[in-house]
């Protein structure tokens, strides 16, 4: 098991350049992990394809329920407390704390691209760029 950004989600479906890492990376370990957050910054990311036109509305509430059937049963609610610790001893904002404070739960590590979280938390993050 391992826990993803929502960018490491949104990799896997919105063609790009660590597309095909996102790819080799639920083919190499397709227990994955998110704070119940990650919806909302998914369709953040989504909202933008939209904005721009490169996602029709049907493909990205498509997009969308795609991911949700990938992450059911894996979303976690996560401690306050955890994530404001965690604000308070790094620069890191309290949404991106989310997913460190569910790693540091269940403890393994959070694969992300974060530079901020990577800096932060060297020994529970791992770069999707990294494979």
């Amino acid at each position: 098991m391992i826990v993803v950004d929502s960018n490491v989600v949104a990799y896997l479906y919105l063609p790009g350049d660590h597309t095909s890492k996102a790819e080799a990376l639920l083919e190499k370990d397709p227990d994955w992990a998110v704070p119940i957050l990650w919806r909302s910054e998914f369709r953040n990311i989504l909202a933008g394809y939209l904005r721009r036109k490169i996602l029709t509305f049907d493909q990205a509430c498509d997009l969308q329920n795609e991911a949700e059937d990938l992450l059911a049963g894996s979303e976690f609610e996560v401690d306050s407390k955890a994530v404001l610790e965690l604000v308070r001893d790094s620069d890191c904002p309290p949404y991106d704390c989310e997913f460190m404070a569910l790693a540091n739960k269940l403890q393994v590590k959070l694969v992300t691209m974060d530079a901020k979280l990577l800096r932060a938390f060297p020994k529970r993050t791992a770069s999707l760029a990294a494979g």
